[in-house]
């Protein structure tokens, strides 16, 4: 694993990523997208990387079948009028789509997973296909761990097209948000591309219709199928949440995915596979042989509310604790591997750095390839 120079930027490279449909490549005013430097890796680091993102995925499931037996729902602050919801959704097997393990990796060890980004994962569309035309641009020779376009395709239409059938697909996302909407359009056209009929609407624009207990679009169609860009905690204290369990709507990410976008996971995956090398030493509470360690909150995303200290005190929050390892630093750079599930498929990595320890929402997104 080396972060490299490029010998050249692309001419007009801004014009070329709008031409696909990237318009958020500058963040306040910060560059987001950075094609200045790449990450390369070799065949066997690229191969590593896809086993343990596969086994871990496995252990997650594995997680979520014990919460669910053991009726542990309780510890993931899930309010307890949704806990059978969760438990249905987990029975009635209802597919996911995707996610993203954050991975520490620095091309000796062992990956270590930091957390997993279960529900609402971004930078899908950085990783599935910009820095895929970069690539093409920039060395055609080369490979990229980079099937997520493929896999998203495959899933919905194998998958996801028999669960929804002839319905209507509505894809959602929070208005005025460039980067989830983007995201959820990537999706809704690979959905098209799949041979689904679809729509968009705004999380703010999703209606309810008393009378006929269901939910609606802003012209009254019923929805009966959401992929939602917006965090599970969130829905939950809406308005209209009580009335998620008793309305005929599927939603995806689905219900049981509340488990795994909360970093509660954490310390129950350390208990549940003790010193297994994929996993850093994770607590509800830390035992001062941690030190130094990382509080998470039980919901965060994009780095909020995570800080890294010697000294443990009681949180007023709802948080685990977790062995610090410092990420390997590259000129002052900390990279973060994001690599996407697909269904329940490795499918290919994004590589985010920063000059602090700490990923967060203005993070660079910097390209991949690898070569023998």
């Amino acid at each position: 694993m080396i972060r490299q120079p490029v010998p050249f930027i692309r001419k007009d490279w801004q014009k070329k990523v709008e031409e696909i449909g990237f318009h958020f490549y500058e963040i306040d005013g910060l560059l987001y997208w950075d094609e200045s430097v790449y990450y390369q890796f070799s065949s066997e680091e690229v191969d590593k990387i896809e086993v343990v993102t596969e086994t871990l995925y496995s252990m997650c499931l594995e997680l979520v079948e014990y919460v669910i037996r053991d009726n542990l729902l309780e510890s993931f602050a899930i309010p307890e009028q949704f806990h059978d919801y969760v438990r249905s959704s987990w029975k009635r097997k209802e597919p996911a789509l995707y996610g993203r393990f954050d991975l520490w990796y620095d091309g000796k060890g062992e990956p270590k997973l930091l957390e997993f980004n279960a529900d609402t994962p971004t930078a899908l569309f950085e990783a599935g296909v910009i820095q895929y035309y970069w690539l093409q641009d920039f060395d055609a020779s080369k490979d990229q761990f980079n099937s997520i376009h493929e896999k998203l395709f495959e899933v919905l239409q194998k998958k996801i097209h028999r669960f929804v059938k002839g319905d209507t697909f509505y894809f959602s996302s929070v208005k005025e948000t460039l980067e989830d909407y983007t995201t959820s359009e990537y999706l809704r056209d690979m959905a098209i591309q799949a041979g689904m009929n679809t729509a968009q609407i705004f999380i703010e624009d999703i209606g309810y219709d008393h009378d006929n207990k269901r939910f609606v679009d802003l012209d009254g169609n019923q929805i009966r199928f959401l992929f939602k860009l917006y965090p599970w905690e969130y829905m939950l204290t809406d308005e209209f949440a009580p009335n998620l369990p008793t309305t005929d709507i599927t939603l995806f990410e689905p219900p049981w995915k509340m488990i795994l976008s909360n970093k509660a996971i954490l310390p129950l995956l350390w208990e549940m596979y003790p010193n297994h090398p994929n996993l850093l030493p994770s607590y509800f509470s830390a035992p001062n042989t941690l030190a130094p360690f990382v509080e998470k909150p039980f919901f965060s995303r994009e780095g909020e509310g995570i800080f890294i200290d010697t000294r443990f005190t009681a949180s007023k929050k709802r948080a685990i604790y977790q062995k610090y390892c410092e990420l390997p630093s590259f000129s002052g750079n900390y990279p973060v591997i994001g690599s996407w599930i697909i269904g329940s498929q490795p499918a290919g990595i994004g590589v985010r750095e920063d000059t602090t320890p700490i990923t967060n929402n203005l993070s660079r997104f910097v390209p991949h390839l690898f070569c023998d």
